[in-house]
């Protein structure tokens, strides 16, 4: 409220106010200095009732509220600065504390994945009472129930076990099965979807057999979290990101004789996955597929299970599909959610969009086309051209696809001196370039060069079936082969300015075989071709980089990549080189990523947080640091700075000390093998792709400068949530129970 500033003025008798007119109104010029400190004393008091709700309080009091409901802070950061939400969640906490579904929320809450609580000691196979019979409890197990022996030692089993002394939260061997015993199932994998995407024909096991991914690999289908209505109600299955199982995938609908179709809870429109066709079951017919005749079955063989006419069989586990043999489809588009552990690489999630000023748009979407829209990026790409005719200065531009479709095109850019294009899929949408064979004397990439100060971005996308070429300028005035004259002196450098590639991902080995092997493992992702340009790759996954430089033309060109994986196929292969088993002529800058496979450079100005699976030979070590990394034995690289497993090894050493150099030997040779990194999964396509294994040591998974994690998934900060969800769960674990976390996924 804001009062007028002769309110203390106003109040005066008038006789005082009319003598003070005449000297000039010192009374009234003293009252406004009063009332405005008056103003200042009652809005103060006016917030001592707003500081009592930690809603409104300032900043100041949300420690002490926290003091007040018991608030302690996760790690030593807190301590200075309270988060008002923790704070608020507390509140809210406590009035819930003691109750099971309590640990589901505080997982979201704190740590950000989804969970499900488990009491153990209801599942023990003990003898029951005749007067206190409890049917909904643990039972031995029935042979003819399938549907609970398929969830046998999943997070959802309900049989009886014996009982397991083992404490569920022991830093040992863990137990679940005991009387004061409960878990926290953690799903740190996100279920990620692809919408309208069409699915690969496998030609050569039959016309009518098809795989979800359009990359032809066996994926494994996860289901889309439902929210519960009721949030007191412990998590099932259906509000959880799970692997959709084949009995869970199955609704029986007639036991003599078995018939069984889709389950609603699964499949159809807006649910977990859905099929779309186009000329089945007959010519002229299109639309998704009915659950009805959509038949679950085990396809680990092909043509195990023939499917019936105007049926179709689907294996949610292999992400594989058969329809008749006499009714292959003209058209098979699949809308599903796959598994993966970040936002990394092409995916359909939220990336922020940038770009520059002035820039023309152009959207490309292969159905339903609208008015101004193309069907193909080479349509959009000479609009373009033809737009620019005439143009005062250099354009800018974007072409923009959205929608998830296959793009089979030759992708050829050749940008003029100045020109800005950037190729990016619209948010949430996941396009795919497929590049094709289509010279017979000529290589086929994607191929990007230009004039000085051009550039390039590509955001968004997954390309498949061949590379990324990024070439220099062929004309003489860059550092390519026909730069050099009869003397040997090189031409001024030219070309690109720079190349930036985000989100995205650029198959390592090109193309995926059905377990997921890589069709092409030697062959690159991205190849420099005597190009100059700065090349900058952020949270993307791609294979391995080639860099062919003239050495005399200059200095080595800039590589910088950050949040990546950068995926030789194998941990021997050459994951950045000059394609001939030399070192790459590039200044590499590299930060939280993982590399499979022999980085062999240049140089290197500075390498963090990052995991090196394979030696690192650098030719200039006089400059540039490494810094927090794994950096394996026999590597040469510039000054480290607190790298394993260096560091775990003059501890080691330190520790053996007077023991004799035997000794001093054999306990460095257990510190290297004890910090090498373990990953649940090296091969591009498997949900488990990069992450590092549980069993890893201590010094990889809290390894970062930060304390976080090494390698790709560093900002994830999952031992921090981790360690956070431990304080919480100690604090509002009910009575009489211990609860330990393990991960589901």
């Amino acid at each position: 409220m804001t009062r007028s500033p002769d309110y203390l003025y106003d109040l005066l008798p008038a006789v005082y106010r009319m003598r003070d007119e005449p000297l000039g109104s010192p009374l009234r010029d003293l009252l406004r200095v009063v009332g405005e400190q008056v103003n200042v004393l009652e809005q103060d008091i006016a917030r001592l009732y707003d500081n009592w709700f930690i809603e409104t309080c300032d900043d100041w009091a949300v420690p002490y509220i926290g003091d007040l409901v018991g608030y302690l802070p996760v790690a030593e950061a807190g301590r200075v600065l309270v988060p008002r939400r923790d704070v608020a969640n507390a509140i809210g906490f406590r009035r819930r504390k003691g109750t099971l579904a309590l640990l589901e929320v505080l997982a979201a809450e704190v740590a950000g994945w989804p969970a499900r609580a488990v009491e153990f000691f209801p599942l023990l196979g003990w003898s029951q009472h005749l007067d206190h019979q409890h049917p909904d409890r643990g039972q031995y197990a029935s042979l003819r129930s399938t549907e609970r022996l398929d969830r046998l030692g999943s997070p959802f089993d309900d049989l009886a076990h014996r009982v397991d002394v083992r404490r569920p939260d022991s830093h040992r061997t863990r137990g679940r099965y005991d009387i004061p015993s409960a878990g926290v199932y953690l799903w740190r994998l996100g279920s990620y979807p692809v919408t309208s995407s069409p699915a690969a024909c496998i030609e050569r096991e039959g016309r009518n057999c098809y795989t979800f991914s359009v990359l032809g690999h066996d994926t494994q289908l996860f289901s889309l979290p439902v929210p519960q209505a009721d949030p007191a109600q412990i998590a099932g299955e259906a509000s959880l990101p799970v692997r959709i199982r084949r009995r869970a995938f199955e609704r029986r609908i007639s036991e003599r004789p078995p018939v069984s179709v889709a389950s609603p809870a699964y499949y159809g429109g807006g649910k977990s996955l859905s099929i779309e066709v186009t000329d089945w079951p007959r010519r002229g017919r299109r639309g998704v597929i009915a659950a009805e005749d959509v038949i679950p079955a085990d396809l680990t063989d092909w043509h195990g299970y023939p499917a019936p006419p105007g049926k179709v069989l689907v294996d949610p586990v292999l992400g594989r599909l058969v329809f008749a043999q006499r009714q292959a489809p003209k058209r098979v588009a699949v809308s599903y959610r796959y598994g993966f552990s970040a936002d990394l690489g092409g995916g359909e999630y939220r990336r922020p969009v940038s770009q520059p000023a002035g820039a023309r748009l152009y959207r490309v979407r292969q159905r339903d086309t609208g008015p101004e829209e193309f069907r193909t990026i080479r349509q959009a790409h000479a609009r373009w051209h033809r737009d620019k005719q005439g143009a005062p200065h250099p354009l800018a531009a974007v072409i923009e696809v959205a929608d998830s479709g296959v793009y089979e095109e030759r992708f050829v850019f050749d940008l003029d001196p100045g020109e800005s294009l950037q190729l990016r899929a619209a948010p949430l949408t996941r396009p795919v370039l497929r590049l094709l064979d289509y010279r017979v004397d000529q290589p086929d990439p994607f191929s990007v060069s230009g004039g000085p100060a051009s550039r390039f971005v590509l955001e968004g996308f997954l390309v498949t079936g061949r590379g990324i070429q990024v070439s220099g300028p062929q004309d003489g005035s860059g550092g390519g082969p026909a730069a050099d004259g009869a003397d040997g002196a090189a031409a001024e450098p030219g070309g690109l300015c720079d190349v930036t590639i985000r989100h995205c991902t650029l198959v390592p080995g090109w193309d995926l075989d059905c377990d997921c092997t890589p069709g092409r493992p030697d062959e690159p992702s991205l190849t420099l071709d005597y190009s100059r340009a700065t090349v900058v790759i952020e949270h993307s996954i791609l294979g391995s980089v080639v860099v062919r430089a003239d050495e005399r033309a200059g200095d080595p060109a800039e590589l910088r990549v950050s949040d990546c994986i950068l995926d030789a196929t194998s941990p021997g292969g050459l994951a950045l080189s000059s394609g001939d088993g030399r070192v790459a002529f590039v200044s590499l800058t590299m930060a939280r990523c993982t590399v499979i496979g022999q980085a062999l450079a240049h140089a290197i100005r500075l390498a963090e947080n990052t995991i090196f699976t394979s030696p690192v030979l650098v030719a200039r070590r006089q400059t540039g640091c490494v810094r927090y990394c794994y950096v394996p034995d026999g590597s040469r690289t510039p000054r480290r700075y607190h790298c394993q497993p260096d560091a775990a090894v003059q501890d080691a050493a330190d520790r053996a000390g007077p023991a004799g150099q035997a000794a001093v030997a054999r306990a460095k040779d257990r510190a290297r093998d004890r910090v090498r990194p373990a990953f649940d999964s090296l091969r591009y396509g498997s949900p488990e792709y990069g992450r590092l294994a549980q069993a890893c040591a201590e010094e990889i998974t809290r390894g970062a400068d930060d304390e976080s994690e090494l390698g790709a998934f560093h900002d994830l900060y999952q031992p921090e949530r981790l360690a956070s969800l431990r304080v919480r769960l100690d604090q509002f674990t009910p009575a009489g129970l211990d609860a330990g976390i393990f991960f589901a996924s």
